[in-house]
């Protein structure tokens, strides 16, 4: 018997409350609340552009996975350090070193390299027309670093600045700053990244500059994935930006189809050098391991 011929002998208010049942059951909401991912980056004082370029990435891995997206962007490296360990950001667009950080200390995964430069390179500078010509002349000056998390303007200097006494370290949240402090004489040399270098050197009017050392070259940055998101998921957000657009991998700036760098001899670097974050606050700051270490990591 179908059931248009037993609805017409059901009593109104049986009738009503068939028909309730019916369409209630027909439209029960989705169990438990929609997950949330959040996007990590470092954008200095680029926030807004930074946000922009990815918009189209986010709206695109938010309609795949169906979960809501949120874009995050750190003012600088020890920002990114705090979301990093305390392990907010469940995707980080990683330069290479907040990416050792991440992957040595707080389990992150790496899933794709960046775009970018395939040697990476630190450089010391200094105003041309400094009395300096070598790392050791720098012994008690004023030097200008990065935050730490940051490979260029923090691990690579520190590395590269082994064995001396300076009268201070100054840190700065950006590179254009190390730039600018040198061009008013405030500081005598500071660490950047030599493609920074290049960006910025022309934009302090007629101050020249100019390369004291070039450290050896590190990874490029990485897509990392979090720890706190599962493995069948960590597999989704892989096969979805594998499958992206071009347009969107371009303005995401990550290459879908290149292996993932092997940081291995940068994390040993970094490891190295941490011992001496205990120093460089201090002032003057000696940037040298106690007698029972300094063998085992002295850098070569």
């Amino acid at each position: 018997m179908g059931l248009l011929f037993q609805l017409r002998y059901l009593l109104p208010a049986q009738l009503g409350l068939l028909l309730v049942f019916v369409f209630s059951g027909c439209s029960q909401p989705r169990s438990g609340p929609v997950e949330r991912w959040i996007i990590g980056l470092v954008s200095y004082d680029t926030g807004a552009q930074s946000l922009d370029k990815y918009q189209n990435f986010k709206e695109y891995l938010g309609k795949q996975t169906h979960k809501i997206i949120e874009l995050e962007p750190a003012l600088n490296e020890l920002q990114a350090v705090q979301q990093i360990n305390n392990k907010t950001w469940s995707i980080v667009f990683a330069p290479p070193g907040l990416a050792a950080i991440a992957i040595a200390k707080n389990q992150y995964t790496p899933i794709f390299p960046l775009q970018g430069l395939n040697n990476l390179r630190s450089v010391i500078v200094v105003r041309d027309d400094s009395p300096s010509q070598a790392i050791a002349d720098l012994a008690n000056k004023v030097v200008a670093l990065g935050q730490p998390g940051s490979a260029a303007g923090y691990y690579l200097p520190l590395y590269d600045l082994y064995g001396l006494t300076l009268q201070e370290i100054r840190f700065t949240p950006t590179p254009a700053t190390i730039l600018e402090w040198l061009s008013q004489g405030t500081v005598a040399a500071g660490a950047l990244s030599e493609d920074e270098f290049r960006k910025y050197r022309y934009q302090f009017g007629t101050t020249k500059f100019r390369i004291l050392r070039t450290s050896r070259p590190v990874p490029v940055g990485v897509v990392l994935v979090a720890p706190t998101v599962n493995l069948n998921e960590q597999e989704q957000i892989k096969a979805t930006m594998s499958q992206a657009t071009a347009s969107i991998v371009e303005d995401a700036g990550y290459l879908p189809s290149a292996k993932v760098p092997d940081y291995t001899q940068f994390i040993k670097l970094v490891e190295k050098v941490r011992p001496l974050e205990a120093q460089v606050k201090k002032k003057p700051a000696v940037l040298e391991f106690n007698a029972t270490n300094a063998a085992a990591v002295q850098p070569q």
